[in-house]
């Protein structure tokens, strides 16, 4: 690893080399299959192979901290080595970016682009560097930026003062920073290297095309010592302006490994228990959700949240801590269903929490059922609400609810003796096939042909239970059906595709 701090000059040797080159400082982009969805991964334990994985106890490397030394001139030992200590796993990046940076005092290079996955400690580290070592910087949210004029703004309050930043006009435009910016740095100019951090950068591709190629040459065209850090997602390929840009120096942050994602969430064991313990629930969690989830901050969402259904044999006395396997058989039916969430927030952790010490058996989530909505097709979530309409509305209110022009026509006009019961208490009415196209050809937000790929979505409803077909199969003629699903159920889809379906029910008039 490079020791010394690089120039000004040795920068620009380092970018004139070829890309693959200078990626030598840090670590591949790690080959990953993940599945698109966690419905995609087997959870069957006892195929895979995993259970013996699972109960393997780590080894202490896996739970020791690393000591890694930090020598980088101008800036203090205890700080570095403090800093190195806090950034587990980030070690290799956190010595390239000082050595990118230098001596305080020095010129860095115009502007340095850090990418990778989320929940790969980019911010994390930048912004740790930067506030440990007391570097002057500005730190902005390209997400709270909703246009250009924010951005100069909180720019300029950073490193000049709130004074500086209301000479701004209203709407400022890119030369009006510039020359602002030259005016302050000439009265008060950069005794060290000025960083601007700009967080979640990909959203500057929707401001103004100008922007993004001005801010990588910030250095040439205000003549001080200033380097811009774009931290982003996406690769620079997909960032490059069309227009032709100064190219930044490309800087890769790698996921995390599963041993390193070990050591990290090791760290935060519980005070109650020891730390073995909860190394040992770690690694069981990980051989679970590694292969579909890599993500720190879920999977630390993921141990927080099932480390108590993991000690509850602890708890009863049923178990030792070193009966790895006995915990392991507890919590493997928990974590099947939790699989099934990871990523979604249907429930909150408090609501999670007490469901499962509400549950004695290992059954579905009830809460999980809105997730079937999820996965309907857009015109199949219509047709649904369509038939949940003709179940529970009158025939002769469809008139009322469905055409533009039907006259004045009050609800005690309808009511007769035996119609005082809600329909919803009386429960769903079958209706015919015609029926429910027309009620769905009126609900639906655009002009649909009655193709086969519509009733198709009919048969599949009802193969998944959410519509019953009423009368013997061979009726094809006028066939129906009744709506199988509850209200809030249907609250949910129509809520996923802004419908109000609350304003054509006849219950609710």
């Amino acid at each position: 690893m490079v020791s010394t701090p690089l120039s000004k000059w040795k920068l620009a040797a380092i970018t004139s080399a070829p890309c693959g080159a200078y990626m030598n400082y840090a670590e591949g982009l790690m080959a990953s299959n993940i599945p698109t969805s966690p419905q995609e991964t087997a959870v069957d334990f006892q195929e895979m192979g995993l259970q013996d994985k699972l109960l393997r106890k780590p080894t202490n490397q896996s739970i020791t901290r690393m000591s890694v030394t930090l020598q980088c001139p101008g800036y203090p030992e205890d700080t570095l080595r403090s800093l190195a200590e806090r950034l587990p796993c980030r070690e290799t990046q956190l010595a390239t970016l000082l050595a990118l940076m230098g001596q305080p005092d020095q010129y860095s290079y115009p502007s340095v682009f850090i990418y990778g996955h989320r929940a790969t400690g980019k911010s994390h580290v930048v912004l740790s560097i930067m506030k440990d070592l007391e570097l002057p910087h500005a730190s902005v949210d390209c997400v709270e930026c909703v246009s250009s004029g924010l951005l100069f703004h909180q720019v300029l309050s950073a490193f000049f003062g709130p004074d500086a930043a209301a000479l701004l006009p209203r709407c400022p435009s890119l030369s009006d920073f510039v020359r602002l910016y030259k005016q302050m740095s000439s009265n008060s100019p950069a005794t060290q290297t000025r960083y601007i951090i700009l967080d979640r950068a990909e959203r500057m591709r929707d401001m103004d095309f100008s922007l993004l190629p001005a801010l990588l040459r910030l250095q040439e065209l205000v003549n001080d010592n200033v380097t811009v850090i774009l931290l982003s997602e996406i690769v620079w390929e997909k960032f490059r302006p069309n227009t032709g840009c100064f190219e930044p120096l490309l800087f890769h942050f790698p996921d995390y490994s599963k041993a390193e994602l070990v050591q990290i969430l090791s760290w935060d064991h519980h005070p109650s228990y020891t730390p073995e313990l909860y190394a040992s629930y770690i690694n069981i969690l990980l051989g679970v959700f590694f292969s579909v989830c890599r993500d720190l901050r879920e999977l630390r969402h993921l141990a927080v949240l099932n480390f108590s259904k993991f000690c509850e044999p602890l708890e009863k006395g049923e178990a030792k801590e070193s009966d790895i396997h006995k915990l392991w058989k507890n919590i493997e039916p928990h974590l099947q269903r939790a699989m099934q969430t990871v990523y979604l927030r249907e429930v909150s952790s408090v609501q999670w929490e007490q469901q499962q010490m509400d549950e004695k058996e290992a059954t579905t989530l009830r809460v999980l059922s809105a997730h079937a909505h999820i996965e309907l097709p857009y015109y199949s979530k219509f047709l649904l609400i369509a038939a949940y309409l003709a179940s529970f509305n009158p025939a002769r209110t469809d008139r009322r609810f469905f055409l533009k022009s039907h006259g004045k026509i009050r609800k005690t006009n309808f009511l007769k003796k035996h119609e005082k019961t809600s329909n919803h208490l009386l429960g769903p009415k079958p209706f015919p096939l015609d029926r429910l196209m027309a009620i769905f050809y009126s609900v639906v937000d655009s002009r649909v042909a009655p193709t086969a790929s519509i009733f198709s979505q009919i048969s599949s409803l009802v193969t998944l239970q959410l519509l019953s077909q009423v009368g013997h199969d061979d009726q094809l003629d006028s066939p129906k059906y009744k709506c199988s699903v509850s209200l809030d159920f249907i609250l949910a889809i129509s809520r996923t595709v802004g419908f109000d379906v609350v304003k054509y029910l006849y219950d609710f008039l």
